[in-house]
């Protein structure tokens, strides 16, 4: 079709096997939408479309991923408030015979389309390098590896004691995200060796970071979530860029005031007796070769 339909804080574009989704970037904008910049939804990808009345005198065009076509919506699992939903296009009401006629457009162009779940994803996921900061720790993900690295004023005792962990995409079989707006938000990542038992609270599991108030946020944690996804079911890339701040991984250096405090909350833990002797002369000696 080659069109285009403006709405509420997002444009689509209809194309002859795409519609090409661009957010604005505005303060009104969702968050979620402006870090997602623009999305290209293959029709493959969509099961159908729906137009419905809106709030407050308008209208909502939304097309229906299918089950597994998108790893951003398969991370969410349906834990998305409605306003950040990126196949929803809100318009005025006086809008809505130009909707209808692009609904029936495409309604036409999916007749043949399977609506059933997809064996593969068929929307590209964010690019990486990505990373955010949750309530204890720093998460980062190149691509190949995803890296937690511990806040000595939010990471557990059961966290500290296990040290900052890197996972590789081949030893994982999924994620699993909770919302950072609702209780217990957290991002666990699925270890793929069966024989790996994971503690039941995300708070004690070290493959796994929590979320927390202004920590974790929905536009910095879910793209996350569905880079990584998408890489444990495509088993990763070969050719991923790095970016400014990103970890890279042994070799770094640390800076000295950061392992400083990191030995010291060590030493706390270790008064407190939540830390054994020998655990303490391990975990400080690899602190210190850091420097």
């Amino acid at each position: 079709m080659g069109d285009v339909l403006a709405g509420f804080h997002a444009a689509w574009e209809f194309e002859s096997d795409s519609v090409l989704i661009r957010f604005e970037r505005g303060i009104r904008t969702p968050k979620l939408f402006q870090a997602l910049g623009e999305r290209r939804i293959p029709l493959d990808a969509i099961a159908a479309v729906t137009l419905t009345p809106g709030k407050r005198g308008t209208v909502v065009l939304r097309a229906e991923p299918r089950p597994g076509a998108d790893p951003l919506m398969e991370a969410a699992a349906g834990q998305l408030k409605e306003g950040s939903d990126p196949y929803r296009l809100v318009l005025p009401a006086e809008r809505e015979t130009l909707a209808e006629y692009y609904a029936d457009e495409l309604r036409a162009l999916l007749a043949t389309n399977d609506p059933g779940p997809a064996e593969r994803y068929l929307v590209r996921p964010p690019e990486t390098p990505l990373q955010f900061k949750a309530y204890d720790g720093k998460a980062s993900f190149d691509g190949k590896s995803v890296h937690f690295r511990w806040f000595w004023t939010g990471a557990s005792s059961a966290k500290w004691k296990a040290g900052d962990q890197s996972f590789a995409v081949a030893d994982l079989c999924g994620v699993e995200w909770r919302s950072p707006e609702v209780f217990e938000g957290h991002l666990r990542l699925l270890r793929r060796d069966a024989g790996v038992s994971q503690p039941a609270q995300a708070d004690q599991d070290p493959a796994a970071v929590v979320f927390g108030l202004g920590y974790g946020p929905v536009h910095e944690s879910l793209p996350f979530a569905a880079s990584v996804l998408a890489a444990v079911r495509t088993g990763g890339s070969s050719a991923l860029p790095e970016g400014p701040g990103t970890d890279t991984g042994a070799g770094a250096r640390r800076d000295p005031a950061d392992i400083a405090d990191r030995i010291r909350h060590l030493g706390e833990l270790h008064e407190a007796g939540l830390v054994t002797d020998e655990e303490f002369s391990v975990k400080k000696a690899e602190l210190l070769a850091e420097l």
